[in-house]
């Protein structure tokens, strides 16, 4: 099932999405996110012309998991991590489909970055890898949008990684996903920048989920950011950017 957020009639709602129709759902996010069957919870239907399409979820915070991908340390020439490299995003990073990516006056290289997002469903803390499905309510896109010279110029990447609008994700979560043989890809202007598949990942999405929740209590709505595949890379004002995931979707931003 592909969960949406949406607003129209001047109200938010959750709601069902296939192809161009979104089904309106009588459940809170939550309630959506942990059931199997929404079926009976089924209101009024509407075309994607009639809507706006919201951010899929409000975390409490955004988890990012740094050099993930085999073919991307193979890139950078960098050795393979023995545990997880993490870092935050605020919550006030995140936008959705079609919302504009701002680009700071204090840069002067935004790049992008497409992942693989997990969505938590229930409060985790300490769990085993092997238990990581009874956590997760789904997977979206996210854009690790990122102010690349500040990120080179600071000893720590909060500030590159931190501005309003630098965290696209969406435009659904996709409930029912095996994440690991998925097809990632991004598109700048129409043209092909990233290109790999979740399975060149290097820290599995339960491992990930093992190690962070032994750190921090992940909330319901949280995200994990699982990493960028190879061609990361700048974008310019007026660019519009594409990011893409197999049985998911595209989520797609201008930047401004």
């Amino acid at each position: 099932m592909k969960l949406v957020r949406f607003q129209t009639e001047a109200k938010e709602k959750i709601g069902l999405i296939n192809d161009d129709i979104v089904q309106e759902i009588s459940l809170s996010f939550l309630d959506a996110l942990n059931s199997d069957d929404l079926s009976n919870f089924a209101e009024k239907s509407y075309k994607l012309n009639q809507i706006q399409i919201k951010p899929p979820t409000y975390p409490s915070k955004i988890i990012c998991v740094g050099l993930n991908y085999q073919d991307h340390a193979q890139e950078l020439n960098m050795e393979i991590p023995e545990e997880p490299v993490i870092f935050m995003k605020p919550p006030t990073s995140v936008i959705g489909h079609l919302d504009n990516i701002i680009y700071p006056s204090s840069s002067i290289q935004v790049d992008y970055e497409v992942e693989l997002a997990v969505i938590i469903s229930k409060k985790a803390k300490n769990i085993k890898k092997t238990d990581f499905n009874e956590f997760i309510g789904g997977y979206t896109i996210l854009n690790d949008v990122t102010a690349r010279d500040l990120q080179s110029k600071d000893i720590q990447w909060t500030r590159a990684k931190s501005f309003d609008t630098f965290c696209p994700i969406g435009p659904c979560i996709e409930t029912d996903l095996d994440p690991n043989n998925l097809k990632i890809s991004l598109k700048l202007n129409g043209k092909l920048k990233q290109k790999s598949n979740t399975r060149n990942m290097i820290f599995s999405i339960g491992k990930l989920l093992e190690f962070i929740s032994n750190i921090m209590t992940l909330n319901p709505g949280d995200i994990i950011a699982t990493g960028t595949p190879p061609g990361v890379g700048p974008m310019n004002r007026g660019d519009v950017v594409q990011a893409n995931i197999e049985d998911i979707g595209v989520l797609e931003n201008n930047i401004k």
